[in-house]
């Protein structure tokens, strides 16, 4: 028996949180063959998971969540975290007597616990798996399902088979351009929010991330091609679309020659040509070829808000050095881009900064976040660090401290350092910070950001705000204002999949309640209250 899914992929709140996803079970489907996908970690990982779905049900496969009824099993892993890679070898291992009882089944792992191609030591310890699949890749899964169904069939017409295979194989489009949320909705409506990756990779290579090593060099998505997986998304049901990318503020960096290297460079600007002076005079060429290669995350972000039907659209995880004034100025401007920016600090101590090849000081980034908040007013600042990075002394962790204090962000993403096989800091740096200490500093971050997070929630008490609910939680109807704070909503209106107006009557550090107002989606049936009428005795007056 599996797991029911835990959340939908709308439902996600942040880019490192590590969740386990399975499918919920299609009572209906008539499917001859059946596949099952387990997920664990961040949005990107859910993203490829979707794709994988997509190419499975291209080739006649239907998602169940029962495993005794899965012909194929694929698992989709995460190392980031030490406890993500336990539960992933856990469940390979769970799988093993499943493959035994019927030798043809398919299991698959994927994710970064294969990496760009997976290591002598993995094909060695799980020999029992059929397919290796890196990161954002589903064509080893579907070759392999292809050859096992060509090799079933009568010899006469093999070759009539190989060369269909073959064909399929050269116009079958690679994993990211299309995506199917029907696996996360087969016990009721899509998702109202889903992720789409535009950067696969990395190529700033910080000491302590694997990523790199994982998911490889950063290579930017098509414009064309993200615009019209977004169209799918939102034909699908889709309101909200999340833009992905380990640095998402390097998209396009890739196609301008050396700024797709790992060296830290000046950010993208806009390109200006010969005898203009305005950083977006590029717009009025766009039949030039050049022009491609001129496009970053600004660009990308005015073409999807051009999609009719989408309401909202995000955008993580930014890098401090590549967040131009740009792409300030577009979520500024551009109704549907919410004021929400993720763009994590790491430590606040220079020398710490400097060892975790960050690119940037404590000075840089303070003047970093004054800026945003002078150009988007209204946004909300989420940010990461990691505590106990090698070498932090006692002095260190109190800059970081302070900077948490002055810049009172929103929300904090916090980690204890653990050094990821294969990492720069695992291979040249000494892990000597005791687990202890870590935890300690941990601790104190947590208690000083869940005082700041319920001041700043506290300003939104008897204020009306606008919220995409997305699902109901405990009897309440759950969503994200504009700021992706969580707000909960009683009411006993089909709220589902609505633009609303709320206004807070409750706020904490991690979310608010609040009454319904108002239906404000841009549709043409919205949701009213029930009028009331009432009866006055004028005798009585």
């Amino acid at each position: 028996m599996s797991e029911r899914m835990l959340r939908s992929v709308g439902a996600l709140g942040d880019a490192h949180e590590t969740v386990t996803y399975e499918l919920t079970t299609d009572k209906t489907s008539t499917a001859a063959r059946k596949y099952h996908i387990w997920t664990i970690g961040c949005q990107m990982n859910v993203a490829d998971s979707n794709h994988v779905a997509a190419e499975l049900e291209k080739i006649g496969y239907g998602p169940t969540d029962r495993l005794d009824e899965a012909d194929v099993v694929v698992l989709n892993t995460c190392v980031v975290r030490q406890s993500a890679e336990d539960k992933a070898i856990g469940k390979l291992g769970s799988l093993k007597p499943w493959k035994r009882a019927k030798p043809d089944r398919t299991i698959a792992l994927m994710g970064c616990m294969v990496g760009v191609k997976p290591s002598p030591q993995l094909l060695e310890s799980y020999p029992y798996v059929d397919v290796f699949m890196p990161p954002s890749e589903a064509t080893p899964l579907v070759n392999f399902l292809r050859q096992a169904e060509i090799d079933a069939e009568m010899a006469e017409i093999e070759r009539q088979q190989l060369a269909q295979r073959y064909q399929l194989q050269d116009e079958a489009q690679p994993i990211g351009t299309v995506q199917s949320i029907k696996h996360l909705a087969l016990s009721g409506e899509a998702p109202v929010a889903a992720h789409v990756p535009i950067v696969y990779g990395c190529s700033h290579a910080c000491t302590f991330c694997i990523i790199p090593f994982r998911r490889g060099i950063e290579r930017s998505r098509p414009v064309q091609e993200i615009v019209n997986e977004v169209r799918g998304l939102v034909a699908q049901g889709v309101r909200e679309v999340t833009l992905l990318g380990q640095i998402v503020d390097r998209y396009g960096y890739d196609w301008r020659g050396e700024l797709g290297n790992s060296a830290t460079v000046k950010a993208f600007q806009g390109l200006v040509w010969e005898g203009e002076s305005d950083v977006n005079a590029f717009t009025s060429h766009q039949s030039r070829s050049t022009v491609y290669n001129s496009y970053d995350l600004a660009d990308l972000l005015r073409a999807v808000h051009e999609i009719d039907g989408l309401w909202r659209i995000r955008f993580l995880t930014s890098h401090p050095n590549y967040m131009t004034d740009r792409i300030l100025e577009t979520v500024r401007d551009l109704p549907k881009v919410c004021p929400h920016i993720e763009v994590p600090i790491q430590a606040g101590d220079d020398e710490v900064l400097e060892r975790m090849k960050r690119g940037y000081t404590n000075a840089e980034y303070r003047a970093l976040i004054e800026r945003i908040r002078s150009i988007v007013p209204d946004v909300a600042i989420n940010t990461d660090i990691i505590v106990g990075f090698c070498g932090e002394t006692d002095e260190q962790f109190e800059r970081t401290v302070e900077i948490v204090r002055d810049l009172k962000f929103d929300k904090v993403h916090l980690a204890r350092y653990s050094p990821r096989p294969g990492t720069v800091s695992e291979r040249r740096m000494v892990d000597d910070v005791p687990e202890a200490e870590k935890v300690r500093r941990h601790k104190l971050l947590e208690m000083l950001q869940e005082q700041i997070s319920a001041e700043i929630n506290q300003r939104f008490l008897g204020e009306i705000v606008e919220v995409l609910v997305e699902d109901k939680h405990k009897g309440k109807w759950r969503g994200r204002n504009r700021q992706n704070k969580l707000v909960f909503i009683e009411s006993d209106l089909p709220l589902r999949g609505r633009l609303v107006e709320a206004q807070i009557t409750w706020t904490g550090p991690w979310s608010m309640q609040g009454r319904f107002v108002r239906d404000v989606s841009p549709l043409p049936d919205r949701i009213a209250l029930p009028r009331q009428s009432f009866t006055i005795n004028l005798a009585a007056a």
